[in-house]
């Protein structure tokens, strides 16, 4: 191995050096989407709720599992990310264990989450 891929490698996310910053703009990019997704569930409800003739559009994004399921995994890591910074901030030094402990847990509750959600629904 050459070194110049022992420095593309070291640079690597997976290694640890590069987990904070994913972790700060995923945090950052599931926070956005839960404003978009929310906001968007919000304004279809007020056509569905105060019009006395409901719009078909409304009615297909207020309905759809798809952006009930993103919110739910947004919340999920967004949430976990959150505890975790709280965790650094607080002295725990291990982020690379953070990291996989964060997503393992994620994944685990997402698919709790998605799987309840589609036995409601």
């Amino acid at each position: 191995m050459g070194v110049s891929q022992k420095k593309v490698l070291k640079n690597w996310p997976v290694n640890g050096t590069k987990l904070g910053m994913f972790i700060w703009l995923a945090h950052r990019m599931t926070g956005a989407l839960l404003i978009l997704l929310l906001s968007l569930k919000i304004f279809s409800a007020y056509f569905l709720y105060t019009k006395d003739k409901k719009p078909e559009w409304a009615l297909g994004i207020h309905r759809n599992p798809l952006v009930d399921i993103l919110i739910l995994v947004f919340f999920t890591f967004h949430s976990l990310y959150g505890l975790r910074t709280i965790a650094i901030d607080l002295g725990y030094r291990k982020e690379k264990q953070l990291f996989w402990l964060s997503n393992v847990i994620g994944c685990i509750i997402s698919a709790v989450l998605i799987f309840l959600y589609s036995k409601v629904a």
